[in-house]
């Protein structure tokens, strides 16, 4: 996507961390931006703060977990600037369900992850792509699938990104075989100063945990890592030069490229997967957390 000026993009997730980030670098862009989010304080603080450097942007509440509110969302959306040309899928939480085995988390939890993470998602898609193939205009798809998308482990909330990052490759691939004049990149960042370490506070009642303790309890440890984190500012300027450049894979984090070579290493290998060691993990640890001499942050 190359035109930005005077289009409209609709971000969710947009109160804070990365999306508040991404909608005001689009706003500085000229772009007009919908802010969607399910905190509806935090969405009002944030889009009267943008609006005092005159930005061009508007709040909707929006919960990505119902399909309604997504299309309520859309509708608000075209209602008040006409034709959408972009829509990044940032809304997400993070969850971690202490020890538990993949196997033993409870289906609330599935549902909770999947539903925002994934289902969000593609209820953007069905929403706003038929919309965008119609106008027929320049337009862009971005979702926020982070590192745990490409790597493997991270419990439940890398499975959701795994499939957010199948689900975003298949609508690319189809919307190319459309002849759609619709862009797409999937943002794939390592750790960012953000609030998804309390992704707790969103989770509605009838989705709470039916057994084990609570996850915020068990989150906790992460905030460190997160603080040590490239700041949100970056991940959206980062974001916006990729999708300028039309690049699919935005990868924010260098230090990830290791990883990422090894993992597809592996698989190319054709070899039996041969697990590491607890002493080789706690090596790996130690060298995967100890700052470059770069400066690169987690």
């Amino acid at each position: 996507m190359k035109n930005f000026a005077g289009k409209t993009a609709v971000v969710t997730g947009a109160a804070s961390g990365i999306g508040l980030a991404l909608a005001e670098k689009l706003a500085r862009e000229n772009m007009q931006v919908v802010m969607a989010d399910v905190e509806e304080e935090s969405l009002e603080v944030a889009v009267e703060d943008l609006r005092k450097y005159q930005l061009p942007v508007s709040g909707v509440v929006a919960d990505v977990l119902v399909e309604e509110s997504i299309q309520n969302l859309f509708a608000r959306a075209k209602a008040e600037y006409g034709n959408i040309h972009m829509l990044c899928s940032n809304a997400g939480v993070g969850a971690n369900p202490g020890d538990k085995a993949i196997w033993e988390v409870d289906k609330n939890e599935w549902d909770w992850v999947m539903g925002v993470n994934y289902q969000g998602v593609l209820h953007g898609f069905q929403t706003f792509i038929p919309h965008m193939i119609e106008h027929g205009e320049e337009s862009h798809l971005m979702t926020t699938v982070s590192a745990a998308g490409l790597l493997s482990g991270d419990g439940t909330y890398g499975v959701s990104k795994h499939a957010v990052l199948a689900l975003t490759e298949g609508v690319n691939w189809d919307l190319h075989l459309h002849g759609a004049n619709i862009s797409v990149s999937v943002l794939c960042p390592g750790f960012v100063d953000t609030n998804i370490d309390k992704s707790e506070r969103n989770r509605p009642g009838h989705l709470s945990q039916s057994r084990g303790p609570a996850v915020e309890a068990e989150i906790n440890p992460v905030a460190s890592l997160l603080r040590r984190g490239k700041k949100p500012s970056e991940i959206a300027d980062i974001a916006f030069d990729a999708i300028n450049e039309e690049v699919f894979y935005i990868l924010t984090h260098p230090l990830y490229d290791e990883l990422l070579r090894d993992r597809f290493d592996k698989i190319l290998s054709r070899k039996p997967l041969a697990l590491p060691s607890a002493e080789e993990r706690a090596q790996f640890m130690a060298k995967f957390f100890a700052l470059r001499d770069d400066g690169e942050s987690f």
